[in-house]
């Protein structure tokens, strides 16, 4: 885990950083990842290890629960049937389009082509709204992307478990594998639901602001850690969570307070956001690519390729309705698909045992370096050039 030294210093990085991207105009987290590179190269550099169990644990429940909680149902349902489908459909046709890529052009084994293709399929509700923040883009389109973000987890969650387990010699059915989405999905929210529902009665008791902060705080890691004890979804449990308290939050939390909880959470995203960015980079620079950069090379481009197989076929389908999403949105749903710290906690958490890890683990680095810089760099001149932003 991360020292107190250690925080210190990142947090120093990231505050300079912050300050040279606003005035150099580039995206924030995308001066972060080239500062933690740049860091990795110098004899002080601290040497921490990016864990699945440090992204999840510490990093993940603040920046979902911060996104949850300003998501308006009211916005959101509207186009639930457009983001869940994206979130569903859209990320098992990606993984499937990578996997078969991986085996046929490559030549890994069906199993480690089919756990890479269901680990890097989700779009990082971490980069993306990242990203979408930095751009200060309103409107559809970013609800699109940062919803559909936020809601794919599960796909791949459940995607990824079942994988998983063919690797381990279990057998699981069609049936198995419905009963395993239902669990996750049902479970998951309701450990967000009953976290959410007990921290908003106890925040009704009590006026005073710093405790209902607490409680906001409570509902965030408490959702997402119960949810992952009982191996659900904790991302989702954390959405769940961040969706009430976002959206019924008001009946129990005064005014006053609520301006305190949404100025606490802007910082602890901005917290977690420095350090998980600063972290990536570190890592990729330490990362040796040499031994798999042919796989690197067509994996980038299956990810990117398999991005487009799951965004436009899946737009087609609401084409004649009223939830029509005009191509200039397909575009920025297509390019601002970022991979991030989601797919590296899923490599980083594979069983030791599973056949081609390392070379799975270096080539999802791969595919998160060449995401954040290369599309998190021109994401912002593409909504230019597509008039969602102006010059």
């Amino acid at each position: 885990m991360l020292s107190i030294e250690q925080i210190e210093v990142l947090l120093l990085v990231a505050a300079v950083v912050a300050m040279l991207a606003r005035r150099l105009h580039i995206p924030y987290s995308i001066g972060l990842v080239i500062a933690g590179i740049a860091l990795a190269l110098l004899p002080f550099s601290p040497r921490v290890e990016l864990t699945k169990q440090l992204i999840f644990t510490a990093f993940l429940p603040p920046l979902i629960f911060e996104a949850a909680i300003h998501l308006r149902w009211r916005e959101l349902k509207k186009d639930l049937p457009v983001v869940l489908v994206l979130a569903s459909v859209g990320v098992l046709l990606s993984a499937a389009a990578t996997a078969a890529g991986m085996h046929y052009v490559v030549g890994w084994s069906w199993m480690a082509a089919l756990i890479f293709g269901v680990l890097i399929a989700a779009t990082d509700p971490v980069s993306v709204i990242a990203t979408f923040k930095e751009t200060k883009i309103k409107g559809r389109v970013r609800l699109l992307v940062e919803a559909e973000s936020l809601f794919n987890d599960c796909t791949a969650a459940v995607a990824y478990t079942i994988v998983l387990a063919f690797a381990a010699g279990q057998s699981v059915g069609g049936g198995g594998a419905i009963k395993t989405l239902a669990i996750i999905v049902l479970g998951a929210i309701a450990c967000g639901a009953v976290i959410a529902g007990a921290a908003l009665l106890l925040a009704g008791a009590t006026d005073d602001h710093l405790v209902e902060v607490t409680f906001t705080i409570i509902a965030a890691y408490g959702s997402f850690l119960l949810a992952e004890h009982f191996r659900l979804s904790g991302v989702l449990a954390a959405l769940t969570a961040g969706l009430i308290i976002g959206n019924v939050g008001h009946l129990s939390i005064s005014s006053k307070s609520r301006e305190a909880v949404e100025d606490f959470w802007e910082y602890a995203a901005f917290f977690a956001n420095s350090l998980i960015f600063l972290l990536i980079g570190i890592r990729v620079a330490l990362q040796s690519f040499k031994a798999f950069l042919i796989s690197a090379i067509v994996a980038i481009a299956l990810v990117t390729i398999s991005r487009a197989i799951a965004i436009y076929p899946c737009c087609l389908i609401f084409r004649p309705s009223k939830l029509r999403v005009n191509l200039r949105h397909q575009h920025i749903l297509f390019w601002g698909g970022l991979r991030g710290a989601l797919g590296l906690a899923l490599a980083l958490g594979l069983p030791p045992e599973i056949a081609g890890r390392q070379e799975i683990i270096a080539v999802a680095f791969a595919v998160v370096a060449f995401s954040i810089l290369g599309q998190g760099l021109t994401i912002t001149p593409l909504m230019r050039r597509l008039g969602e932003l102006s010059a």
